[in-house]
């Protein structure tokens, strides 16, 4: 398994969705760099289950820092932070162990490792370990805005329910109101998309939706022509979350429907400083910062574990099988993914920050 992301600044993930504890290491962040216990709780508390919508298991995520920061500050040696898993139901797996769930990794997974893999939950492949994620992109996230760079995820669609989009050209107000918020949208759309998210639950169905992106205050000039573009690397951390089936920056696949004319963000002087006037690229050009607002979306399916009957296989038979999940699942992960992806997302850019300037820039 490949378990870790990043060259500079790298975040590696290990655990079981049904095993003990989940662990997170951050490797490679400047000594020095304050550490605030009660924000990485607050984050997680962001993906945490809580509603009518959410699944019904109910962790608590009480982590603890065991290396790499001493007296509220990192001192610059990897960052370990190791969450328990308390409320697991792992019989809820039994009567399905040979019968893989349709659109999960069950499959791939036994193929891949030959029947060693843990299926409880779905394992390591299971949404469970996000955990780790915000835990580790709450450090980050917190850095970056030391040095004046904010990042902010909102449910952008779910069901058909839209919500405004980010300003393309000045998104800062926005990223504040929606970086706290436990179900974050722009405008008053929460009740209709919970509305749909319970109705599909009621029919043991799930939904999914489009999350956005917005990053504010980060410089131009980072990333790499080619094969380390900004949005190859993002794109890379943002289909390392499952459910993402999708990612676009800026425009993206409306462009195809335009002319160069209406596509192009014409340039200007903006308080002294070259800017764009518009930013249908998404704050990138030739895969590195132009200085204007990151702004991406990402596709996130409907939760695949769902109550209704669905076709299988039952592998330790060979024959076809059918399947009705039961447990406790999540009809929609938009709301609980969106955190998520802020955190991984920080934990990129300041791998990409410190490539570009040197380990330093963020202490």
């Amino acid at each position: 398994m490949k378990n870790s992301i990043g060259t500079s600044v790298i975040l590696t993930l290990a655990g079981e969705s049904h095993g003990a504890m989940l662990c997170a290491i951050l490797d490679g962040m400047a000594p020095g760099i304050p550490v605030d216990e009660a924000f990485i709780a607050s984050q997680l508390s962001l993906r945490r289950p809580g509603g009518p919508a959410d699944t019904a298991r109910r962790e608590q995520d009480r982590f603890s820092i065991v290396s790499g920061v001493a007296g509220g500050v990192t001192t610059g040696a990897p960052i370990t932070i190791l969450i328990p898993n308390e409320d697991v139901r792992s019989a809820d797996y039994e009567a399905m162990a040979s019968i893989p769930r349709p659109s999960h990794a069950d499959y791939a997974a036994h193929v891949k490792y030959g029947g060693f893999e843990d299926p409880r939950g779905g394992g390591h492949f299971s949404g469970r370990i996000t955990a780790c994620i915000v835990a580790a992109g709450a450090i980050a996230l917190s850095a970056l805005e030391r040095k004046g760079i904010t990042v902010g995820t909102h449910i952008l669609e779910c069901a058909g329910v839209r919500d405004l989009p980010f300003s393309d050209i000045d998104p800062s107000a926005q990223i504040e109101k929606v970086k706290r918020m436990d179900f974050p949208v722009i405008s008053d759309v929460r009740e209709a998309m919970e509305a749909k998210i319970l109705a599909a639950k009621a029919e043991q169905d799930s939904v999914g939706g489009i999350i956005q992106t917005a990053v504010c205050g980060f410089p131009a000039g980072v990333g790499e022509p080619w094969f380390g573009s900004v949005e190859g690397v993002l794109s890379n951390a943002l289909f390392s979350i499952g459910g993402i089936k999708g990612v676009e920056f800026g425009a993206g696949f409306s462009l195809a429907g335009m002319r160069g004319s209406e596509a192009n963000d014409a340039f200007c002087i903006c308080d002294g400083h070259v800017a764009t006037k518009t930013n249908r690229s998404g704050g990138i050009n030739g895969g590195i910062s132009n200085g204007m607002p990151l702004i991406f979306n990402a596709v996130v399916k409907p939760t695949p574990s769902i109550g209704k009957v669905q076709d299988s296989v039952d592998l330790s038979s060979g024959r076809s099988a059918e399947l009705s999940i039961k447990g406790r699942h999540d009809p929609a992960i938009v709301r609980r993914v969106s955190i998520v992806v802020s955190s991984l997302v920080a934990v990129v850019l300041c791998d990409v920050l410190a490539l570009r300037f040197g380990t330093d820039y963020l202490k």
